[in-house]
């Protein structure tokens, strides 16, 4: 589920802030939330690769057992 969430949490953070800078447009659901500055948009994406590492080293370990 972690990795799911992280994958549309990193669509989320890059869409966002390749429709502010490239395009002048806004893109996601965050937008109908929340007023994201543009830098936070790729804090966002960040946030979605670490949750992917995070589920990637759990499913690992249980891999090991």
């Amino acid at each position: 589920m972690r990795s799911f969430l992280g994958v549309i949490v990193i669509i989320q953070g890059l869409g966002g802030f390749v429709a502010r800078v490239f395009f002048d447009t806004e893109f996601g659901l965050l937008r109908r939330w929340f007023d994201v500055p543009t830098p936070a948009y790729l804090a966002i994406a960040a946030a979605g690769v670490a949750l992917l590492i995070w589920s990637d080293n759990d499913r690992r370990k249980k891999e090991e057992r």
